[in-house]
């Protein structure tokens, strides 16, 4: 037996609601779980990644939404792109590593086993930077790194790139820009 709408705000009430439709961080998370405020909510985005020859694709228009989930505990992300393939990601932080692990999923293929990124927030830099093993196409060893910067209320940018183990090579294959919908036209 499920609990009524009444008992579930009051139950969660850090859950996406009428009157928080991203949801709110909850107070018992770490602070952490406020790294991505900047983000929380709407954004028009545009995408562009790679073409198989390695030149950039036209860019295509795309909204990118986050909001806090399981209680305020964890942040879910969502991207609807024009193409049609849709992706996201949940977000949560383990205060033992101190690190975010990024778990990503997409409508192009359902897999067994989300892929995972793990990273923090640089402070003094202002990024987000998450990592996951990945070998380049020749083989090489290194990661494909996920940067969140030039983070403001206005927006933010983010940039996918293939780095060797020393970070001296550097290929980005995907760059999103994104600007905050001020009125998201809620209901008062």
């Amino acid at each position: 037996m499920g609990l009524s709408l009444h008992a579930q705000k009051l139950s969660f009430p850090f859950e996406p609601s009428a009157e928080n439709p991203f949801g709110l961080p909850n107070p018992e998370a770490n602070p952490a779980i406020k790294d991505f405020a900047p983000m929380i909510g709407l954004c028009n985005c545009v995408s562009q990644g790679r073409n198989a020859d390695q030149t950039w694709a036209e860019p295509e228009a795309m909204t990118w939404r986050f909001k806090y989930v399981m209680n305020g505990m964890a942040v879910q992300d969502e991207t609807l792109k024009t193409n049609g393939v849709h992706s996201g990601s949940i977000r949560q932080f383990n205060s033992d590593s101190l690190k975010w692990y990024v778990h990503y999923y997409t409508s192009n293929v359902a897999v067994a086993t989300l892929p995972a990124w793990e990273g923090k927030s640089v402070a003094e830099k202002g990024k987000k930077v998450f990592y996951k093993e990945q070998k380049a196409p020749n083989g090489a060893d290194g990661f494909f790194r996920l940067t969140f910067y030039d983070i403001t209320d206005e927006g933010y940018k983010w940039i996918g790139e293939w780095v060797d183990k020393a970070e001296s090579i550097i290929f980005p294959t995907w760059k999103i820009d994104c600007t905050k919908i001020k009125d998201l036209g809620l209901r008062k």
